[in-house]
């Protein structure tokens, strides 16, 4: 079993301006190097001590051994013709024992152990309200996931471990480094791991994306996205941080919802939208509620006219989400035809509904799947 990675040596994006001034003046530095090690890494880009020139020399080779900046090892990264980049990190390998070849691929098997490994994705897209790019990462927060939807790729072995905040924000930072990139305007929580059961490593992590020092991401430009965790989604609520919640509703009742999504046994649609009205009292922040459609289950015209019941019941806006096909999955992408039926009612009803453009198809688009193919060349 995969534990979670711990490092040896502090991990920078783990740090705040107060914490890594500590730490640089406990190996002899001057304080002001903390200041001057952010602007390196956040503003331009640049993890590597060696290249820091206004640092000098001594400092440099210490900060080089004491601190590591980027963990981890990029086993893939695919492009899509959409433009969409997603990347597959092993966080228990080093870019080093890649470029040596510590570990060569067997084969038919695995590069590397799958338990430690998550994914991100870049997707580009233009903005709704005003027509501008915006380049989104979709991060992840857990290896693997303790949910288990019976339709996603990414809790298929279960949770193996939680990422670090450091190792939720350097996702984004290596996205912005790909090519066509440069920076990431909105994240979403819509990786593998339900956010809200690493609670304080996803808040830290947002609040480093939001801070000025670090990310400067707006708040309103982050979402979190959680299959229904009632307390934590108060919790979020009481910390005035104004970002976007989203409820994986994917189901209008509790039958089919239980049917699909496991932890649907524990929390009813009823607990969710109250909490999800509680979250608009507290923030005033509209509440998006994610239905992945799959066909012949959620998607008929009976489910959307129900659908548009519990809807109503809170300030909330629908993303329809068509499934992205997994082997070995008994689900099917629903008809064109069948999803625009299904908005056509809810938006009759007077609800706020998009149709999610389904990118990155070409490059294993789904949550988990590349991690689960990676996983499967050793069957």
């Amino acid at each position: 079993m995969a534990l979670n990675p711990k490092p040896s040596r502090p991990h920078f994006f783990s740090q705040t301006p107060e914490s890594l001034a500590e730490l640089v003046k406990g190996w002899g530095m001057p304080a002001f190097r903390a200041k001057q090690i952010m602007q390196w890494v956040y503003e331009k880009g640049i993890a590597d001590p060696a290249l820091m020139t206004n640092l000098g020399p001594k400092d440099r080779e210490l900060l080089a051994e004491k601190m590591a900046f980027v963990e981890g090892a990029t086993l893939r990264h695919l492009a899509a013709t959409d433009g969409t980049q997603k990347l597959l990190i092993d966080w228990g390998l080093s870019e080093d024992e890649i470029a040596r070849e510590a570990l060569l691929p067997i084969a038919g098997q695995p590069l590397g152990d799958t338990k430690n490994q998550t994914e991100t994705v870049m997707i580009p897209s233009e903005s709704r309200e005003s027509g501008k790019l915006r380049r989104t990462a979709c991060v992840s927060s857990q290896m693997g996931c303790p949910v288990g939807c019976k339709f996603c790729a990414s809790g298929l072995s279960g949770l193996d471990g939680n990422l670090t905040n450091g190792q939720i924000v350097q996702q984004i930072w290596m996205l912005s480094r790909l090519p066509a990139v440069e920076r990431i305007s909105n994240v979403v929580f819509m990786g593998m791991g339900e956010p809200l059961s690493n609670f304080n490593n996803v808040v830290n992590a947002a609040k480093t994306m939001m801070a000025p020092w670090g990310l400067g991401i707006s708040a309103r430009k982050i979402t979190i996205s959680t299959v229904g965790m009632p307390s934590p989604i108060r919790k979020l609520a009481d910390m005035d941080f104004p970002i976007t919640l989203a409820i994986s509703l994917h189901a209008p009742n509790d039958e089919i919802r239980r049917k699909i999504i496991p932890w649907a046994e524990f929390v009813t649609v009823e607990q969710l939208i109250e909490a999800g009205a509680y979250y608009f009292e507290k923030t005033g922040r509209e509440v998006t509620l994610e239905y992945i459609l799959l066909s012949g289950v959620n998607d008929l015209p009976e489910h959307a006219r129900e659908l548009a019941v519990v809807a109503r019941r809170l300030r909330s806006n629908i993303n329809l989400i068509r499934y992205n096909e997994v082997k070995g999955m008994p689900f099917i992408r629903p008809t064109d035809e069948a999803v625009l039926t299904f908005q056509q009612i809810l938006t009759d009803a007077g609800i706020s509904t998009h149709i999610r453009a389904s990118r990155g198809r070409d490059i294993a688009a789904a949550c988990g799947q590349l991690r689960h193919e990676n996983a499967k060349k050793s069957c």
